[in-house]
């Protein structure tokens, strides 16, 4: 920011804006440097998966959303060929877990409920 507003003064010195232009500029980069979340505070977040099994079966995942996308696809490849675990990961859509972390999504993304009462829900905290 240290850049633009540096921007900002020279064109004043030169003349091609007056202060008040200026105040207004240099406002409008404060506010978005303050609304800014840098994209390394969203990688500390973590991706948590949630399911509930009525016949006991719970698992909670809690991942780093740096490991994330790395091994999404890997994993629900994985665990999609495994018996005990593929009734419960056949309708995540992987996809849209990539589309939610490139857009760095908050909250829960995946909210299934079986027919038989078992729950899976992916959030992002």
């Amino acid at each position: 920011m240290k850049e633009e507003i540096s921007k900002v003064l020279m064109m004043v010195q030169e003349g091609k804006i007056d202060s008040e232009k200026a105040a207004e500029l240099i406002q409008v980069l404060k506010e978005k440097e303050a609304s800014y979340i840098a994209p390394t505070a969203y990688l500390d977040k973590t991706l948590k998966v949630r399911v509930v099994s009525k016949e006991n079966g719970n698992v909670n995942v809690k991942l780093p959303i740096k490991l994330v996308k790395t091994v999404l696809r890997a994993g629900h490849g994985i665990a999609i060929n495994v018996p005990q675990a593929e009734k419960y990961v056949k309708d995540l859509d992987i996809d849209l877990l990539i589309d939610a972390i490139e857009n760095e999504l908050d909250g829960q993304i995946v909210d299934i409920q079986s027919a038989n009462g078992d729950t899976v829900a992916v959030i992002i905290e």
